[in-house]
């Protein structure tokens, strides 16, 4: 059966919330998935994932330090999580405050991987973005990220039988 990590950093709880509204999604499509904080999780459960979607708060433009630490540890990884789906998210507290250059560090090191990335081209581009606590609006493009990954898991699995 198809799997899908998410793993996330959460200092306030909004970032947490995301992550289950996500996998939420993720679930309606009735694929198998595992929501972890980056302190839980070990660089090697990467490899076992059909599908990764990594949760920041946005600091001073970027992901999290946690969430760098993370990807500094995968790069021993390398090659290792060629084909795999790549997805994230962020929340913030400012309009203007780095919310998709911290997205698109997190899908930048996915791509370093090798990683596949499928955008929006609707709503939130890159991946949901927050401010503050999800609203109705954040929650619905989480919702709608955790399928779209869910999707294309499956699509990509049953390719490979």
């Amino acid at each position: 059966m198809p799997r899908v990590l998410i793993i996330y950093y959460s200092r306030t709880g909004n970032t947490e919330k995301m992550a289950k509204i996500v996998a939420r999604g993720v679930e309606k499509e009735n694929v198998e998935v595992e929501v972890k904080t980056v302190e839980e999780v070990k660089v090697d459960e990467l490899k076992d994932a059909d599908g990764i979607i990594i949760g920041s708060p946005t600091h001073y433009g970027s992901m999290a330090s946690q969430i760098k630490q993370l990807f500094e540890e995968s790069r021993r990884l390398q090659g290792q999580l060629v084909g795999k789906v790549g997805a994230a998210f962020t929340s913030s507290h400012w309009v203007g405050g780095g919310n998709e250059t911290t997205i698109m560090d997190i899908l930048r090191a996915f791509l370093i991987h090798g990683m596949i990335v499928q955008g929006e081209a609707r709503g939130d581009h890159y991946g949901p973005v927050a401010l503050y606590a999800p609203d109705e609006r954040s929650s619905s493009e989480c919702e709608i990220l955790g399928q779209k990954v869910a999707r294309l898991v499956k699509r990509l699995k049953e390719e490979l039988k």
